[in-house]
């Protein structure tokens, strides 16, 4: 029943993750991100825990940039990044259960790759947390020339 459970948690997220990544890689070419391979690799189990560390990295991104909207997602808040980031780190603490797809990582080379990962978001977190948004550019005014 545990290994069912978390194959169902693991379609769940990494099929989210794949049509999200999916609709700015295809749709809004606002770039690839993590999400895509985080995805793949969380539905299939291969390499765990790198798919549910790199969904964590990602949506903690998400709700850091996110966090003017509030709790709520119907206000762009952060309702639905940490719902995926908790969920994500659920299934690396609890494994993939036996319906995966090939080796999990070493365990030496997971807890590298949690630390840096880990780092590099704490980092994005904190430059989106503590910069300024870019100034407004004003309009030009129309010159005598232009008319």
């Amino acid at each position: 029943m545990r290994d069912a459970a978390l194959f169902g948690a693991r379609l769940l997220l990494g099929g989210y993750m794949g049509i999200h990544a999916s609709q700015k890689l295809f749709g809004m070419f606002h770039g690839p991100g993590l999400e895509i391979a985080g995805g793949v690799l969380t539905i299939t189990g291969i390499a765990y825990p790198a798919g549910p560390l790199a969904v964590s990295g990602a949506m903690s991104v998400a709700a850091a940039h996110n966090r003017e909207g509030g709790l709520m997602a119907s206000r762009n808040g952060v309702e639905l990044p940490v719902a995926y980031l908790t969920l994500a780190l659920t299934l690396a603490a609890a494994g993939p259960g036996k319906y995966k797809l090939g080796p999990s990582l070493p365990a030496k080379l997971a807890a590298v790759g949690f630390l840096a990962g880990g780092a590099a978001a704490g980092a994005l977190i904190a430059k989106m947390v503590t910069s300024r948004p870019a100034p407004a550019e004003v309009p030009a005014e129309p010159s005598v020339a232009d008319d």
